[in-house]
């Protein structure tokens, strides 16, 4: 299987635009640019697209570990929060933390604990980054 998102700019960076496209066109030239990035422009940015990747991607992974160990969860939210650092004048993602907020009924916390972190471990988005991954993770 393959995907594909492609990224289209002109211009310099301060004063460039540029816009986001998803293979699917759930994003469709989506306005992006250093305000969108750096200041409070309205539009998106790579940060907030890996978050919203590795967000998705672990719920779906913890939803499997999750069927694994018989159980089923009527809801999981995860959010992903992806840091920006500017580490010796370069810009680096240095670390992701997801939280996640799950009612999943029957389930013990060490079980679901459990399958929290093979999910965190497992999902393909998390083996990609290598940026320092944390999760805490509710039950209730």
């Amino acid at each position: 299987m393959k995907k594909s998102g492609s990224a289209v700019w002109s211009g310099g960076l301060k004063d460039g635009k540029g816009f986001i496209s998803t293979e699917s066109t759930v994003l469709d030239n989506v306005p992006y640019g250093f305000n969108t990035r750096f200041e409070d422009g309205p539009g998106s940015n790579p940060e907030e697209l890996i978050g919203a990747a590795h967000a998705a991607c672990f719920t779906m992974a913890l939803s499997g570990q999750l069927g694994e160990a018989g159980l089923r969860a009527t809801a999981l939210k995860t959010t992903a929060e992806v840091s920006l650092d500017k580490i010796d004048g370069n810009y680096a993602i240095t670390s992701v933390h997801l939280t996640l907020i799950a009612t999943i009924p029957g389930a013990t916390n060490e079980a679901f604990q459990e399958a929290a972190l093979r999910a965190k471990l497992g999902c393909p988005v998390s083996k990609l980054l290598v940026a320092n991954i944390t999760l805490e993770a509710h039950l209730e």
